[in-house]
């Protein structure tokens, strides 16, 4: 019995084979996803507009939740 050669592999041989594994199909997968850097497309006035626009729903928001108006 003990000429015979176990075939299985230790846990932590295993857990770094998977490891690396899985950083490789990341590597692989995340390359074709990063495209190009492009440029901002709104001038000086677009970036300065008021965004935030308080509405009926937003007012009865703050008023429901008792936020100091």
């Amino acid at each position: 019995m003990s000429d015979e050669k176990k075939a299985t592999v230790g846990r932590r041989d295993f857990l770094r084979k998977v490891g690396i594994g899985t950083v490789g199909a990341g590597a692989t997968l995340a390359t074709p996803l990063v495209g190009p850097g492009r440029a901002d497309s709104e001038n000086n006035d677009e970036k300065r507009k008021a965004r935030y626009k308080e509405t009926d729903h937003v007012k009865a928001y703050y008023r429901v939740n008792r936020y100091p108006t």
